[in-house]
């Protein structure tokens, strides 16, 4: 079965049993305490709360989808058999109950071996089904090992698990959860470890896969780690969309699935070498441009923070195992145009942005290509003087942030690196390099992200609340990645730094500037706020340098259009600016521009 039937079949089967199909939100979450979307149920996180009603918003409690899915946490194991970061995930929920239309376990159960058997022509005796054995105060899940039982798994075949295989959520700190259920399918002994224990998450071994995991969300996690249950009964499910196509295609790994096979099949023509002889570089390289493609697709772009520094490291990374697969410059071009092509049909809006998104892509690659050769020798000369100087084969943390810092070399490129070579990374002291390189930085420019202190004059005031003004028209402009880096007011004029990869065209230069004195004009009332940092940054407000900021901080509201956490002071009212007036843009250093302004 190919994937278009795959998505076919799914989604079909969901809406004749009543399903809504609602199309994959964004990467970029509104959840704010997260910074990608993992799961598939993270859109409808408030009405699995409660908090939200699912009846008015989509007419009906029960939902289908195939969500746009990008995890972080196993990046250095992308390469191996079973690992992405981008993925796809199916699921189906049933939100809340009532008597008529709601389903809970018994529903969710029965549907889940009906699609697997009847639809994909599964075997249903090569099914074994874990369940929660209990745990966190929580009792062990008897009626799905019941409902189980009721529907022909042999009970030899169920297997109870706890906390940490077989209790799901919440995706943050806090938020809906509960026990799981899973499916997982025996690939044959041929997959096997040897040891006539195995089973269900075998560590050993990839015999077992994993394909559905059914969660029935009954509890809320809170704040202070209790579990407290939820005003309602919720299904959650999730299937791997790639993880089902491996099985479904008696393919060894995703990587061999129509998904993501053709992306290895060029990466064979432009580098004239063999999929089977350089797995590990073909596959980081399939995966990451992948990811690559529907992270920009969706508004990001590189950085150093946040989402732009996840995008940033995976597209190091392709430029790494390119240079190990001898891939000539612009090679990302070319995988790029490729994975638009595969997922045109699915997501249309591939084709539409292509230009930006190989914008982006060709700009990460001239700057990085620029410094890796040069941190590459670097790096064989200081292992060259390790060896010859001592018998350490450890790096210590100065030395791995001298590449960082010097060569754009992220920590995690340097340990993937040195590990190769056989070699350990010292995290604690890098971190400490960071820190005090960190705390250097502060003490030189604390007033640029501080305000302008309590002796400010009236000018430097009004200078500063233009700040705002002009941060938040950048990123109305340009995008909401936009961030600011730095800033600086004497008696006649402000600077800005902010997080951007390329020129402002003029046309760009000159919106900024027309909603900057829109908002001049219209006379808004600057509001100033007490509260506690957590629910400043909750509550929309834009913060840099969190770990500096005290407990109880200063919000400042222009209206709806600027929020910011912010020492101040600031003028009454906007329309004491005057008029606003751009003099000058130019870098001011990797992926930061600077722009140079005054009031009038």
């Amino acid at each position: 079965m190919d994937s278009n039937k795959l998505r076919q079949k799914f989604l079909k089967f969901f809406e004749k049993r009543g399903h809504k199909i609602v199309p994959s939100s964004l990467l970029i979450p509104k959840d704010k305490t997260v910074l990608l979307t993992s799961a598939g149920m993270q859109q409808f996180i408030p009405y699995l709360a409660g908090e939200k009603d699912v009846l008015k918003d989509f007419k009906q409690r029960h939902i289908c989808s195939i969500q746009k899915c990008f995890r972080t946490p196993d990046i250095e194991e992308v390469g191996d058999d079973t690992h992405n970061t981008f993925f796809e995930m199916m699921g189906n929920w049933s939100i809340g109950e009532d008597p008529e239309k709601g389903y809970f376990k018994k529903g969710a159960i029965e549907m889940a071996l009906d699609f697997f058997v009847n639809e994909t022509s599964l075997d249903k005796n090569k099914f074994w089904i874990t369940i929660f054995k209990g745990g966190k105060g929580i009792p062990r899940d008897k009626e799905s090992f019941e409902i189980w039982e009721e529907n022909k798994i042999v009970t030899a075949k169920i297997v109870e698990f706890g906390s940490q295989d077989n209790f799901w959520g919440p995706v943050g700190e806090t938020g809906p959860c509960g026990p799981c259920s899973e499916i997982h399918y025996d690939r044959g002994v041929e997959y096997g470890c040897g040891d006539p224990k195995c089973g269900p998450n075998c560590k050993k071994c990839n015999r077992f896969v994993e394909l559905w995991n059914l969660v029935f969300m009954e509890y809320n996690k809170n704040k202070d780690g209790a579990y407290s249950k939820l005003p309602q009964r919720n299904v959650d499910t999730g299937i791997g969309f790639e993880r089902l196509l491996s099985v479904l295609q008696n393919k060894d790994s995703v990587y061999e699935t129509d998904v993501l096979n053709p992306i290895i099949k060029e990466i064979e023509k432009i580098s004239s070498k063999n999929y089977k002889n350089n797995k590990k570089s073909f596959r980081i390289i399939a995966d990451h441009i992948r990811g690559s493609v529907f992270l920009i697709n969706d508004g990001i772009s590189p950085s150093n923070i946040e989402r732009g520094y996840i995008l940033r490291r995976i597209i190091r990374r392709m430029i790494r195992y390119g240079r190990i697969l001898d891939l000539s410059a612009g090679f990302l071009s070319i995988l790029t145009k490729k994975v638009i092509q595969e997922y045109k049909k699915v997501y249309p809006e591939l084709a539409n942005n292509q230009p930006e998104i190989l914008s982006v892509i060709e700009n990460e690659e001239k700057k990085f290509a620029m410094t890796l050769e040069k941190g590459l020798k670097q790096f064989e000369k200081l292992l060259e003087s390790i060896t010859r100087n001592s018998k350490r084969k450890s790096i210590q943390g100065e030395e791995a942030f001298d590449l960082y810092q010097n060569y754009g070399f992220p920590l995690e490129l340097t340990q993937e690196i040195a590990k190769e070579k056989g070699f350990k990374i010292d995290k604690t002291t890098f971190l400490e390099a960071q820190k005090k390189h960190q705390e250097i930085s502060r003490a030189g420019a604390e007033k640029k992200f501080g305000g302008v202190g309590e002796a400010a004059t009236y000018q430097a005031m009004k200078l500063h609340t233009a700040t705002h003004l002009l941060h938040q028209a950048l990123r109305q402009v340009l995008s909401n990645n936009v961030k600011q880096m730095g800033s600086d007011i004497d008696s006649r004029r402000l600077r800005f730094d902010f997080s951007y990869s390329k020129k402002l065209n003029p046309d760009e230069l000159k919106e900024v500037e027309d909603i900057v004195n829109k908002k001049i004009k219209e006379n808004i009332e600057i509001k100033k706020e007490e509260m506690l940092f957590q629910k400043a940054v909750k509550s929309g407000a834009l913060a840099f340098f969190k770990e500096k900021y005290p407990e109880k901080v200063s919000v400042y509201s222009i209206g709806n259009f600027s929020k910011e956490v912010c020492a101040g002071p600031h003028v009454k009212k906007t329309s004491e600016l005057g008029s606003f007036r751009i003099i000058k843009q130019e870098s001011s250093g990797a992926d930061i521009r600077r722009i140079k302004a005054i009031l009038e």
